[in-house]
């Protein structure tokens, strides 16, 4: 028996959860229509991607190349910082509707290389200037370009010439339904040594400052040191999984709370926000992580140096408490030789190497693509008991139909047009 066949046979007769993690951790939560609040449905303006890293979600999540659960509880992700970008790189940046001289577009240069359909191999890549991210110009260009213009894209502003950018490759392999080993592989690709601050972070969806109870509505989980370079996550519906960092210079924690005195001008619920990590590296500011070691986010640093050419690999482990470590160098290469053997045998005969790669990797691209989609359209439009009330000219009509949409695993995510509205109604096209 195949190897993936059986583990899809094993998750179909409901004897081993193989797709409960997975990469349903979407690549934008920002500027989406279920983050929307605003009184005229103008949901670029009302979360943009400036405020994605001081703001937490009432929806789902997002982040780099990241995985979680099949109920978004626990996340994890990569952040990155050059040194020289005014903000820490912790989520896909693009363009809204009205900036893209063609509508919205992600301004990234990233990668879906691999994946079998329990998710048991995933590998991704995303490449990441060793110069300040031109966030400001990919903007006003494309603002000033026409419909009939080219689109003015990231590689276009020279941030890649002369090969001064790191690639980040993330691997994931799982040992068994609740055990990932994960590997990542930075590699500078410039002529010059260059820094980089490498963050493997994990974080829990908020669910808890909302004010609601019920199902989906979980108490305040937490994050706390569990060794030097471990972590314990700890939730009352996940149960407790652990993340070991070994070599890391330093482990981060805060709240996955909003930032309301950066963003409102108004004091926040506490001292640690979703923002300390950017803070704390880009702003110099060290009063901003938690000294006591805890909280609902967290992260393990590590201070790359590389030489020009050269690369670095870390390797970690994201498990349920108590399962026995496996070895991660033969659990990596068993799920690399198991998925090229799914591979082969599901695959037309006859096509060339050079086919088979492409047909690959397009379905890595679509199995990247399943994502965490929740949206409860009554809550959404009565608004939450411990947040401002939304606006007063909700639709009736969307209040009736008691709507939740939640997608995760079964098949690709819907587009955010496949349930759209404003605050002035909703109309589901599904």
């Amino acid at each position: 028996m195949i190897a993936e066949l059986a583990r899809l046979a094993e998750d179909q007769r409901r004897e081993k959860n193989w797709k409960r993690w997975g990469p349903y951790l979407s690549e934008r939560q920002w500027g989406t229509v279920r983050e929307d609040y605003s009184a005229a449905g103008s949901s670029w303006d009302y979360l943009p991607h400036d405020h994605a890293r001081s703001r937490a979600y009432r929806w789902g999540e997002d982040g780099l190349l990241g995985v979680c659960d099949r109920e978004c509880r626990l996340c994890f992700a990569l952040a990155l910082w050059n040194g020289r970008d005014q903000i820490l790189k912790e989520r896909l940046f693009g363009l809204t509707n009205g900036e893209g001289n063609h509508g919205e577009d992600v301004k990234e240069s990233y990668y879906y290389l691999d994946s079998t359909p329990t998710h048991s191999h995933m590998k991704a890549l995303y490449k990441y200037p060793q110069s300040a991210f031109p966030y400001a110009w990919l903007v006003e260009e494309n603002r000033r370009r026409g419909h009939a213009d080219q689109e003015f894209e990231l590689e276009d502003t020279g941030a890649f010439e002369g090969g001064r950018y790191f690639d980040v490759f993330v691997e994931y392999a799982k040992a068994g339904p609740d055990d990932l080993v994960i590997r990542v592989t930075a590699v500078n690709r410039g002529p010059e040594p260059a820094p980089l601050m490498l963050l493997p972070t994990l974080w829990f969806r908020n669910t808890w400052s909302w004010g609601r109870t019920g199902e989906g509505y979980w108490p305040k989980p937490s994050i706390r040191r569990d060794a030097e370079t471990a972590m314990l996550a700890d939730h009352v519906s996940l149960g407790k999984y652990r993340l070991e960092a070994p070599g890391a210079d330093e482990l981060l924690f805060t709240e996955n709370e909003t930032n309301t005195q950066r963003l409102f001008g108004y004091k926040s619920a506490g001292l640690y926000v979703k923002d300390a990590f950017h803070a704390y590296l880009v702003e110099g500011l060290a009063q901003s992580v938690n000294p006591a070691g805890e909280g609902t986010k967290a992260a393990a640093l590590y201070r790359l140096d590389l030489d020009a050419g050269a690369s670095r690999s870390l390797v970690l482990r994201l498990a349920a408490e108590g399962a026995a470590p496996p070895d991660a160098d033969q659990v990596l290469e068993a799920r690399r030789r198991e998925a090229d053997e799914f591979f082969d045998v599901r695959m037309c005969k006859g096509y060339k190497e050079d086919s088979r790669r492409i047909a690959r990797q397009a379905c890595a691209g679509l199995l990247w693509t399943k994502q965490f989609f929740h949206f409860a359209v009554q809550h959404w439009v009565e608004g939450d008991p411990s947040q401002p009330a939304p606006p007063p000219n909700a639709s009736s009509d969307a209040i009736a139909t008691g709507a939740t949409c939640t997608i995760a695993t079964s098949s690709p995510c819907p587009t955010n047009g496949s349930i759209r509205g404003t605050r002035h109604g909703i109309s589901p096209s599904t």
